[in-house]
């Protein structure tokens, strides 16, 4: 293959890194003297398409620390197909062990990794994600920056297994941290969980963010077919990300951008999925980011607008029973999306060349109780409801599938922390006056608050109500939760308390109104009482003063715009190509 490529239209193309590999001046000899360094032969990268892998490996990312084996796959499939793999670093997010939240740094690592895709000698790139923030930063870098590129995640872990009873991480981690409280188990008992529930590479297995990052990658066409559902340690996993190195080098050859592929329709069918497969939440602030880099405006009517058309067909946990290696077995994200066919746009082009109906037009669900029909759903509407109301003016949203059906519509009392401290400090205190049909509130925890909306949403509940059998009641936040989370648990409540937003004037003893079939979430306190709190209130200090922090304080946008930086909304494509002339 010569170092040129032919466009669409048949031009004769030089390729991106040709710039800087090609010429024999003083530049082309250092940047080849720079991979001889390394023991590469000019034969080995000379008149080839240089393909770059983002890899969000890290030991401080549990999700991601196979990531790095999983490159090497991802190479021999560039090299099969005519490539030069160049692999390099990228910020990797773990939800585990970054403080706050690794939601904080999901636009640092977007910007890092367009910026990276934006500065190095590659015409295309395999972006290697895992952990749930780090496909979406990693699509919104790609979204930006606008260079032929595939995501390759590193699949979900395989089922935990304790004492007979498989298991879901975080859900039912949650679930026992809620009944040691309660004490009806021991500690001895909850410490054993910890080496039975993650027991294999890969990400949570439940239908949290991380696999439901995964599924809307796939809807949108931007990994292999299968890519989402494939368990981290089957054997299949290297397989497709050795078929994605061969893929990528096509879309180099093709000129196809992730424009071409993440088109309206192809968010659309995102947005299906997410509500089909009871999805995190946190899906709708990530999709509705990654939209924005592409143009294209998400709002909460929207969402609500698909919801309300879109049975919830998948029966994963924590909205169902199943887990992702089940899912898996009874056909993967594709056998969903074939289920979904009649509700999606069929003619979307995905990475592999192939639209996606083509992709998903042989799939054969293999159990109707994990993926069920569009005629016999395991709800009616999709998984996330979309509310407005006195208390929430620009949006929050709520996992009616995770929910209590019999709190879905409920009136109670507000009992008011005033931020997670607050919180942490008295949830357990016995002489807390709070009873199961109040509605627990918590403030300072959305965007600027947090800051960066953590995920503190599933507030516990109090000890004292454990104690007498409860295990759900109404939480309000303008955190976020963890996809793995369940409960009736208003989110993303905008705008956020830290702004002066309605929560921020919430007061112990208020009646609060949740009605989800209306769609609504109302502080049912009067006008002028509120006129009166708004001329009291006062903006919390500045967490921040210097640094990254100040500039996601200052340049965040509120979770109906996906969180996202104010200056990096839309995108800046990167050149592929420098045209040389027309063919003919």
């Amino acid at each position: 293959m010569s170092s040129n490529g032919h466009d669409s239209n048949g031009k004769n193309m030089v390729r991106r890194s040709h710039e800087w590999f090609g010429p024999r001046d003083l530049e082309g000899f250092l940047h080849r003297a720079g991979l001889k360094s390394q023991g590469f032969t000019e034969e080995s990268f000379a008149g080839k398409p240089v393909i770059g892998i983002a890899n969000s490996w890290s030991e401080a990312t549990h999700c991601n620390v196979h990531l790095r084996a999983l490159a090497g796959h991802v190479k021999r499939g560039i090299m099969a197909a005519g490539g030069f793999p160049l692999e390099f670093p990228t910020i990797s997010l773990g939800e585990f062990f970054l403080q706050p939240t690794s939601m904080l740094l999901r636009n640092l690592m977007a910007m890092d990794i367009e910026e990276m895709i934006r500065g190095l000698p590659i015409d295309g790139v395999v972006l290697l994600t895992g952990c749930d923030k780090t496909t979406p930063a990693a699509l919104m870098g790609a979204a930006s920056a606008d260079l032929p590129a595939i995501v390759v995640t590193g699949g979900p872990s395989l089922k935990g297994n304790w004492k007979g009873e498989e298991l879901g991480s975080c859900t039912d981690c949650r679930r026992y941290w809620g009944e040691l409280r309660a004490g009806t188990i021991t500690q001895e008992e909850y410490d054993s969980l910890e080496s039975a529930i993650y027991r294999s590479p890969g990400h949570c297995m439940v239908m949290g963010t991380a696999s439901t990052m995964g599924g809307i990658t796939e809807a949108l066409g931007m990994t292999p077919p299968g890519g989402a559902s494939i368990p981290g340690a089957d054997m299949r996993r290297s397989a497709l990300a050795e078929t994605a190195g061969r893929m990528v080098v096509d879309l180099v050859e093709k000129g196809t951008r992730p424009s071409d592929i993440m088109t309206e329709d192809a968010i659309e069918n995102a947005m299906r999925f997410l509500m089909a497969a009871g999805g995190s939440t946190n899906a709708i602030v990530h999709l509705t980011a990654i939209a924005g880099r592409l143009g294209y405006e998400l709002t909460p009517d929207k969402f609500d607008e698909i919801s309300r058309a879109t049975p919830t067909i998948v029966n994963l946990k924590p909205s169902g029973e199943y887990l992702m290696e089940d899912l898996f077995y009874a056909g993967g994200i594709e056998a969903v999306l074939n289920r979904l066919a009649p509700l999606l746009h069929l003619d979307t082009i995905t990475v592999n060349g192939h639209t996606l109906g083509e992709n998903i037009a042989d799939t054969v669900a293999i159990d109707d109780k994990i993926i069920k029909t569009l005629e016999t759903p395991m709800y009616e509407e999709g998984g996330i409801a979309m509310l407005n109301g006195s208390l929430a003016p620009d949006g929050a949203v709520i996992k009616q599938s995770a929910a209590s059906p019999d709190l879905l519509h409920h009136v109670g009392r507000a009992v008011v922390f005033e931020n997670y401290e607050d919180m942490h400090a008295r949830v357990d205190d016995l002489d807390l006056d709070v009873t199961k049909d109040d509605v627990l509130v918590m403030k300072s925890a959305g965007p600027v608050g947090g800051p960066g909306i953590p995920e503190w949403g599933m507030l516990p509940i109090p000890k004292k109500l454990l104690e007498q059998g409860v295990r759900d009641m109404v939480r309000i936040s303008d955190a976020r939760m963890s996809g793995t989370a369940f409960g009736t648990v208003v989110l993303h409540i905008s705008p956020e308390s830290a702004l002066g937003g309605p929560l921020g004037l919430v007061q112990n003893g208020d009646m609060i109104e949740l009605d989800v079939e209306g769609r609504r979430i109302d502080l049912l306190v009067d006008e002028a009482e509120m006129e009166r709190r708004r001329a009291a209130w006062k903006a919390p200090a500045p967490r921040y003063t210097r640094g990254y922090g100040l500039m996601f304080s200052e340049h965040v946008m509120q979770a109906q715009y996906g969180c996202d930086f104010d200056f990096l909304v839309g995108n800046d494509p990167v050149e592929t190509h420098a045209e040389m002339h027309s063919a003919g």
